[in-house]
């Protein structure tokens, strides 16, 4: 099912010299920076419990787009917050599955799908409701193979480095276990979305979390902001070099201490409207950069999402069901204060994502061409895509250079689709360098040294992973 020379401009001349330049990358180790693999899968090494388990129910892009076409997501296995009954025979679960598997045509799901079930289970005939029960006993007899534990996987995968995602209060136990026992490079990233915004219902378990783990009060403003420093320095000791930052806006405001510690405590009491909420979350922003130049961590800025926006849905089976939604996102104004602060300041890297693809060319491009801190991250989410990679190539390129972007990141939580995603940038990345060869716009060898620094040495330098 795979074409060698999948994904390359057609143009025979220009194919040629991708296939070339794809294939001085398509053998190098995978370095993952930012994702949302469960470090408990590679800490328990536990086999995968059924194909549907794996490659269905976990993945909001296949259960988004099944629903979108009138498939209730209790058809999927997803668990109901009511506890309502959902399907849980898995063989259903993988029929229904295989009888959508049509409604993936010439999108990121089916080319990452295709290449999980070639490539990682050696699959060679297409999906559909027909084939559906061969293929999944032919997926169930691999599950129990010793080669297709987690950690085998992660081996065969050529995983160099692989990246978490963690809240601020998590203790990191399965990262500690693998630091102990010795294996692997699996490291955490903090991510404290939950500590910094007051109007979260489940603020105060975490602040209180984060208290527990840093022998803070956390009664005050003060006491809150050594527990979030000595928890960064907690996950530096865990090896991690970067910290995330989801925010529908990326407004940063420096707010005084006074009216910083006002906001606090009348979270503390129980009263903060969502304003004071969204002013003391931007204050925040600029204290996590302030921290990040101290400490050094990459700072990760992810905007622009607009979180269950099926309010129906997630009422029904919570969050991460595949219905948030991007936002248009301004950056130049509301990044002024934080890029004015720290934006110069040596050591400091801010890489910044957006769902908002008018902004590459007009705002991020710019900011990231003249700030030393800023580096553009690879198009996230919704744009991880073929077409949507060439068009952040095209759109940030004459501006920010090869040399402001961040490489790629796979950002997922469906483990098996790594070695896709990253096979899927590296053929676009190629694609792309020998359209500029083609036009005489870069020089053969030169395209040569950029696909390497694309796909392996950028990303180490950025999130400093040498």
């Amino acid at each position: 099912m795979l074409h060698p020379h999948r994904y390359f401009d057609p143009d025979p001349a220009t194919r040629a010299i991708a296939a070339a330049l794809y294939a001085r990358v398509a053998d190098l180790p995978l370095v993952c920076p930012h994702g949302h693999v469960d470090p408990r899968l590679l800490a328990d090494n536990q086999p995968f419990p059924d194909p549907a388990a794996l490659l269905v129910i976990p993945d909001h892009y296949i259960t988004r787009m099944l629903y979108s076409q009138g498939v209730g997501l209790e058809r999927l296995g997803i668990p109901t917050r009511d506890g309502t009954p959902v399907e849980s025979d898995p063989k259903r679960i993988w029929q229904l599955f295989a009888e959508h598997f049509h409604l993936f045509r010439a999108t990121p799901s089916g080319a990452w799908l295709r290449h999980e079930l070639e490539g990682v289970f050696g699959v060679t005939e297409p999906l559909s409701g027909a084939t559906a029960p061969a293929i999944y006993d032919h997926l169930e007899a691999c599950l129990r193979q010793p080669e297709f534990l987690p950690r085998s996987l992660y081996e065969r995968f050529r995983i160099e480095v692989l990246c978490t995602t963690d809240a601020a209060g998590d203790p990191l136990e399965s990262h500690r276990a693998m630091r102990e026992e010795g294996w692997g490079n699996v490291r955490p990233t903090f991510r404290p979305d939950l500590a910094v915004t007051l109007s979260h219902p489940g603020w105060r378990a975490e602040i209180d979390r984060i208290g527990a783990a840093s022998g803070e009060s956390m009664s005050t403003y003060r006491s809150y902001i050594h527990a979030l420093e000595h928890r960064r320095a907690f996950f530096k000791h865990m090896g991690a070099t970067a910290t995330d930052h989801a925010v529908a806006v990326p407004y940063t405001e420096r707010l005084d201490e006074t009216e910083a510690a006002r906001l606090y405590e009348r979270a503390l009491a129980g009263r903060v409207p969502q304003h004071d909420s969204d002013r003391f979350g931007a204050h925040m922003l600029m204290e996590m950069a302030r921290m990040s130049v101290d400490d050094g961590l990459t700072m990760q800025l992810h905007p622009g999402s607009f979180r269950n926006h099926n309010t129906q849905l997630f009422e029904r089976f919570g969050p991460d069901r595949g219905c948030d939604i991007p936002l248009a996102t301004e950056y130049t104004r509301n990044l002024h204060a934080l890029l004015n602060a720290y934006g110069n300041a040596p050591g400091f890297t801010l890489v910044l994502f957006t769902l908002d693809e008018t902004v590459y060319s007009r705002e991020l491009a710019p900011l990231a061409g003249h700030y030393p801190a800023v580096v553009l991250g690879p198009p996230w989410w919704f744009h991880d895509s073929i077409e949507g990679m060439l068009r952040f190539r095209h759109a940030a390129t004459e501006t920010a250079g090869f040399y402001n972007t961040a490489g790629f990141n796979d950002d997922t939580r469906a483990f098996p689709s790594i070695p896709a995603r990253h096979d899927v940038a590296r053929r676009v990345d190629a694609t792309f360098l020998a359209q500029l060869v083609t036009r005489h716009i870069l020089d053969e060898a030169d395209a040569h040294d950029v696909i390497v620094d694309l796909s392996a040495k950028l990303v180490k330098q950025v999130y400093r992973l040498s």
